[in-house]
C-alpha cells in the first residue's frame, strides 16, 4: 500500500499542515512491526485479559480499551513511587498526589543521549502526553512518565548528535569513553563537554532550548541528570514525568521480578526459546536472539560499576541448581538473591526483561515503543504472562518527518513526495529533478521512443518463444541490453539537463540531507535539539497535537 491517508492543516497555525501515510512507506522496518501497526490476522492479539489463547501483543494498537486498565498497585506501593517521582520532579506535586489517590500512567522512555540525543525522543514524549490526555478526557485520568534508560551500557550508541549545519551535517561526539561497561546513565561528564556546546552554540544559535542544553551538559553532571533535566524543561509545560529507576529506590520496588527471573531463570529461558520458535515458524524475525546460558539479568560490579551479562551454567552433581557467571566470577542463585536484597541496585534487567521491571514499580495502563521496542513485546510476552499475570498493552510512537520552509518549497517546486524522496539517494534524486527539468519536446520523444521500443519487443520475444523456448530465452536477454540502452539514453539527457542546471543538483542535496541523510529516516539521524530550539514551545504544541490525532503511520510535518 502506498500514497498518503489524509492531510490537515492547523486552523491556529496555517503555515503548518501535515500529511499521514502508511507506515509502509518507511524503508527497512521489519514484518513484525508492520504487521502489528495494521493489525493483521497473523499477530496474535489478546483482548487485555490474562489467560486463554497466548498472545503476542496485549491489545490491537487501536483499540483503546487500554484506557481503563485496572493496575493493581497497594496504596504501599504506590506512595512509594511516588515519593520516588517527587525526588527527582519537585515540580510536579499536584500530579504525584494523583497517582497515589489511583491514576494510571502511560510510559515511554529511552536510552540517555549526548545532547539531548535524536529527534525521535521528543516523537516518544509528545506521544505519552497526548495518549495521557486523551484518556484523561475520556474521564479515566492519567499521567505521561518518560522512563530513563540509565542501566545500558552501549556508551557508543549515545556518545554523539548530528545537527545540521549549511550543506552538511555535523558529528558532535562526546569522546571521553569509561575504561569499561559501566551504566551510561551514570557517567559524569568532564571539562570535554564543554567544546561541544561551543559547537552546538554555533550550529544551533541562541534559543530557549540551547540555554537549556548549556545548562543541563554541565561538567560534574550525570549523563541520566543532564538528559532529564534538558528535557524536563522542554516538556515543563506538558507536566511530563521523568524518573530514572538505577537507584536503589526503584529497585526495591522492582526487585519481585527481579527475584523471579533468578529462580525461575531455566523455565523463563525455556519459555523464550519456544517463543521465538513461534514467531519465526510464524514468519518473522526475532528481535532478540536468545541463545543457550543466556539469562535475563546482568549484574553491576560494587567496585567498578562495570555492567556484565549474567550467563546460566550447566547444572551438576556438586551444584544441582547451576551456577551463574558474570565474568570470571560465579555464583549461586542463593548469592544473587543475597544480593539483591542487600544491593538491588547491582542486579539489572535485560531488554526483554525491562519492561516488566518497569510495569513492576509504575502503574502502567499502556508503554509506547518504537519499532524495535514493539517487536520485544512479542517476546517480552510470555514473560509478562509467568511473572505478572498481565500483559500491558504497547502502541507506537509519532513517526515523523519534519520539513522546514525552504525545503517545503523545493518539494512544492518539484512537485515531489515524501515516498520518492525515501526511495532515493542524491545522486538518483538530482536524476529524477534533471528528467522532469527536461524540455516538454525532448520528454515526449523519449517517452515516445521508449514506449515504442518497449512495445515492439515485448511482440517478438513473445513470437520467438513460442518459435522455440530457448530462442524466447535468447531474445529476452537481448531485448533487455537493449531496454538498458534506451534507459541509458534517459540518462544521459537528464545528466546534460543536470550540467545545465547545476541549481537541480544542490536542490537534491538538501532535501535529502534534510529528509533522509545518509539512508536513515530524519528522526534517527539528527538531533531533537537543533528542531526544539529553532522553532521553541510551538513546535512541542504541535508534536503533542499531531502525536494524538490518531494517523497509524508515518507523518509528514510541514514547520
Amino acid at each position: 500500500m502506498s500514497g498518503k491517508f489524509c492531510r490537515s492543516r492547523n486552523p491556529e497555525r496555517p503555515s503548518l499542515n501535515t500529511e499521514c501515510f502508511p507506515i509502509t512507506v518507511v524503508p527497512g522496518l521489519s514484518r513484525l512491526f508492520r504487521d502489528y501497526c495494521s493489525a493483521e490476522p497473523s499477530v496474535p492479539f489478546g483482548d487485555g485479559r490474562s489467560g486463554g489463547t497466548p498472545s503476542w501483543f496485549s491489545r490491537n494498537p487501536r483499540d483503546l480499551g487500554w484506557q481503563q486498565t485496572p493496575v493493581l498497585h497497594s496504596a504501599s506501593h504506590r506512595a512509594q513511587v511516588a515519593q520516588l517521582l517527587a525526588d527527582q520532579n519537585p515540580l510536579h506535586a499536584s500530579s504525584l498526589e494523583r497517582l497515589r489517590q489511583g491514576v494510571n500512567v502511560v510510559v515511554t522512555g529511552q536510552q540517555v543521549g549526548i545532547l539531548g540525543g535524536p529527534l525521535f525522543t521528543p516523537h516518544k514524549a509528545a506521544t505519552a502526553i497526548a495518549l495521557a490526555q486523551q484518556a484523561t478526557a475520556a474521564g479515566h485520568a492519567h499521567l505521561p512518565v518518560f522512563w530513563l534508560a540509565t542501566e545500558d551500557h552501549d556508551f557508543a550508541e549515545v556518545n554523539h548528535v548530528t545537527f545540521p549545519a549549511r550543506r552538511a551535517l555535523t558529528k558532535l561526539t562526546y569522546d571521553h569513553s569509561p575504561t569499561s561497561a559501566v551504566r551510561v546513565g551514570g557517567i559524569v561528564l568532564d571539562d570535554s563537554i564543554t567544546p561541544l556546546i561551543d559547537q552546538a552554540w554555533e550550529l544551533i544559535g541562541y534559543s530557549d532550548a540551547m540555554e537549556w542544553l548549556a545548562a543541563a551538559y554541565r561538567p560534574g553532571q550525570t549523563l541520566a541528570a543532564a538528559f532529564a533535566e534538558f528535557y524536563g524543561k522542554v516538556f515543563a509545560s506538558k507536566g511530563l514525568l521523568v524518573l530514572d529507576p538505577s537507584g536503589r529506590d526503584a529497585h526495591r520496588l522492582g526487585a519481585p521480578v527481579l527475584r523471579a527471573a533468578i529462580e525461575r531463570a531455566d523455565e523463563l529461558h525455556q519459555a523464550l526459546l519456544e517463543r521465538n520458535q513461534e514467531i519465526v515458524a510464524a514468519g518473522y524475525h526475532a528481535q532478540v536472539a536468545v541463545a543457550d546460558g543466556n539469562s535475563l539479568l546482568f549484574l553491576l560490579d560494587a567496585q567498578t560499576g562495570a555492567r556484565t551479562a549474567l550467563k546460566r551454567t550447566e547444572p551438576s552433581a556438586t551444584e544441582p541448581a547451576g551456577l551463574w557467571q558474570a565474568g570470571r566470577d560465579r555464583y549461586s542463585s542463593d548469592e544473587l538473591l543475597s544480593i539483591l536484597a542487600s544491593e538491588p541496585e547491582r542486579i539489572s534487567p535485560s531488554a526483554l526483561l525491562r519492561p516488566l521491571f518497569q510495569d513492576q514499580i509504575l502503574p502502567t495502563s499502556a508503554y509506547v515503543g518504537g519499532p524495535a521496542e514493539i517487536a520485544y513485546f512479542a517476546q517480552s510476552a510470555v514473560l509478562y504472562e509467568r511473572i505478572l499475570g498481565r500483559l500491558t498493552p504497547v502502541l507506537p510512537r509519532l513517526s515523523a518527518t519534519l520539513v522546514e520552509p525552504s525545503i517545503a518549497e523545493l518539494f512544492d517546486r518539484h512537485e515531489l513526495s515524501l515516498e520518492t524522496v525515501l526511495a532515493s539517494t542524491e545522486e538518483s534524486l538530482a536524476q529524477s529533478l534533471a528528467a522532469r527539468a527536461m524540455p516538454i519536446a525532448g520528454k515526449q520523444r523519449l517517452a515516445a521512443a521508449g514506449n515504442a521500443l518497449d512495445s515492439e519487443l515485448s511482440f517478438l520475444t513473445d513470437y520467438m518463444a513460442q518459435l522455440d523456448a530457448d530462442l524466447g530465452r535468447s531474445a529476452s536477454v537481448s531485448a533487455s541490453k537493449m531496454r538498458y540502452q534506451m534507459n541509458r539514453l534517459r540518462r544521459m539527457a537528464a545528466n546534460f539537463e543536470l550540467q545545465k542546471e547545476t541549481s537541480l543538483g544542490r536542490h537534491a542535496q538538501a532535501i535529502v540531507q534534510a529528509i533522509y541523510p545518509h539512508g536513515h529516516l530524519q528522526e534517527r539521524s539528527v538531533g531533537a535539539a537543533f528542531y526544539l530550539a529553532r522553532y521553541g514551545q510551538p513546535l512541542v504544541e504541535a508534536l503533542v497535537r499531531e502525536a494524538g490525532d490518531g494517523c497509524p503511520g508515518h507523518k509528514l510535518i510541514r514547520l
